[in-house]
């Protein structure tokens, strides 16, 4: 297991810190209402690169790479460049390192900035890669014997998603109108979603843009990085719409993602292996090599003025198929990928009832209500509701952490 790397910052060589020196995700910040700046999170700074760009100290094969204040010119620049400039900032962050003094000049405090979205995302595809809560939701609406779809151990199943409706943690959510049809009523009516719900996800950031079909290598070797998602859900909405053409403005209302972008580097020690296979698949999507990671992850929600209640925890590594393969088969029609795609892993949720991914299956369906630590329960979400991904990676002495994917729930907008 790699080692922690000391850093001259104290707070990055904290044990509990998300962000020690092995880390070195990427975000966006500004400080007082100011200009938006690419940053990098750094134990409790966050190291201001805009600022360092200007200033001559970053090793940068051209000019301007940061003056959006965004990574999406950083990525187009390639593997190459990336890998360099990371091991420029890992050796001047570095306990003893003759950068020191150039470089705390550029150091904000974390408490003191506010996050925005670190890139800004081309297109949007969600997928439904996990096992368990594919089993689960089929279980719920067909039966356990034909809970998967016949196509589901074959291939990565995926949607288009909606790129404008991504936004950073600490956005609030406005509970959805749309649709909704009782099973008992003849029409629909169009009001308020009732059962609104959250989805833990992992997003891979596409870093380099392809033409025609890629391998899982080059797939994998595409992947500029990855953040916690929430993919929030409409459950009754989706119900009536879903019918034949899948998610629609079920998924539309909001993706909530967390402000950093942790790095595939970052991650490379954590590497695991995907499941056994119960079907063989098709040559194509072969993995190489282990392509899913040992994440720890947890949802926590509180309602509105009150404590957190922990409602799940379970690990990145259950999931059935990796992003690179998910990425490969989004190739596989010749549809080019471009800097800024995302991809939605699908609901992360483990063997047990308190690995699950999402409230439909935590209270499966309804019918199992959760009761919190404060006493409430709840089947779905509630206005005033905050909910709050987490997720790291734990390594000797140091986590390679993701920051909070959060966002409160707010009411529906007023019906005319």
């Amino acid at each position: 297991m790699t080692q922690r790397i000391q850093s001259w910052l104290e707070s990055a060589n904290s044990p509990e810190t998300d962000f020690p020196l092995n880390n070195l995700p990427y975000g966006a910040f500004h400080v007082a209402g100011g200009d938006l700046h690419a940053g990098v999170a750094i134990g409790d700074y966050i190291l201001d690169v805009s600022a360092l760009e200007q200033t001559g100290q970053l090793d940068l094969p051209e000019s301007g790479i940061f003056a959006r204040g965004t990574w999406n010119d950083f990525m187009a620049l390639g593997s190459d460049v990336w890998d360099s400039f990371r091991k420029h900032l890992t050796a001047a962050l570095s306990k003893g390192a003759a950068q020191k003094s150039a470089f705390e000049t550029h150091l904000v405090a974390m408490a003191d900035a506010t996050l925005e979205m670190p890139f800004t995302v081309t297109e949007f595809t969600d997928f439904y890669a996990g096992r368990h809560h594919a089993f689960n939701v089929g279980s719920l609406f067909r039966d356990p014997a034909n809970a998967l779809p016949p196509n589901w151990l074959h291939i990565p199943i995926g949607y288009n998603g909606r790129a404008s409706s991504v936004v950073v943690s600490g956005t609030d959510i406005t509970r959805p109108n749309g649709q909704l049809k009782s099973p008992d009523a003849e029409m629909p009516v169009f009001e308020a979603s009732k059962r609104f719900d959250l989805e833990l996800e992992l997003g891979a950031i596409v870093g380099k843009p392809s033409k025609g079909r890629v391998s899982v290598q080059e797939a994998d070797d595409m992947i500029f990085g990855y953040v916690l998602l929430n993919d929030w859900s409409a459950r009754d909405i989706q119900a009536w719409e879903y019918q034949p053409l899948g998610p629609f403005q079920a998924k539309a209302t909001a993706t909530t993602i967390s402000p950093w972008i942790v790095t595939k580097a970052a991650l490379e020690p954590f590497r695991a292996s995907t499941p056994p296979r119960e079907k063989e698949l098709l040559p194509y999507l072969t993995e190489p090599g282990p392509m899913l990671y040992d994440i720890d992850l947890e949802i926590g929600l509180a309602p509105e003025g009150k404590s957190e209640t922990i409602l799940s925890r379970t690990n990145y590594n259950v999931m059935y198929y990796s992003p690179a393969q998910q990425l490969t088969h989004h190739t596989t029609s010749g549809c080019p990928m471009r800097v800024g795609d995302l991809l939605g892993s699908g609901t992360i949720s483990g063997p047990e009832k308190a690995n699950r991914g999402s409230l439909l299956e935590l209270s499966w369906a309804g019918k199992e209500p959760l009761t919190l630590d404060t006493g409430e329960t709840r089947t779905f979400l509630e206005d005033g509701d905050t909910l709050t991904l987490r997720g790291a990676s734990k390594g000797d002495g140091y986590r390679i952490g993701f920051g909070e994917c959060a966002g409160t729930l707010r009411p529906a907008a007023p019906l005319e």
